[in-house]
């Protein structure tokens, strides 16, 4: 594992984010509640850059008792990241995308040391595309599980 220091903590907002590449292999890096989440920068639908979106609170259905529904509300406590080619959300803390959990965000380690965060990325670059097959006319496939 290669270990790079991406600055101090405390240069992050919280919710917050820092984009490095090494290598060519670029990283997310972010901020919530004062944990650090990072993830390599490619979303699994097509492989758009996921960690380069809007950082927004989940929407919920606020349900009452009844089962009835009270509209639509920002949850006070699930934040995304939106990939900006195609709206695919991703839970911050999880990687995960809510409406499909095969859908997720490639962790990579994170850990705060003296003060600096540091990422561990893998020895080997593997193309961060994977799960993508160019077609014969230039365009991409959806992913195959």
């Amino acid at each position: 594992m290669r270990e790079i220091n991406v600055g101090p903590a405390s240069a992050f907002a919280d919710p917050g984010r820092k984009l490095i590449e090494s290598e060519g292999l670029e990283v997310g890096i972010f901020k919530l509640g004062g944990e650090f989440f990072a993830y390599e920068n490619v979303c699994p639908h097509i492989g758009g850059p996921a960690c380069q979106g809007k950082i927004i609170a989940k929407v919920e259905e606020d349900v009452a008792e009844d089962r009835t529904s009270q509209g639509f509300v920002f949850s006070k406590t699930k934040i995304n990241v939106v990939c900006p080619w195609h709206g695919f959300e991703f839970d911050i803390r999880t990687g995960r995308h809510h409406g499909n959990p095969r859908y997720r965000l490639k962790p990579i380690k994170v850990r705060v040391e003296d003060g600096q965060v540091i990422v561990s990325l893998p020895d080997e670059k593997k193309p961060q595309n994977t799960t993508v097959q160019p077609t014969p006319d230039g365009n991409a496939s959806r992913p195959v599980f």
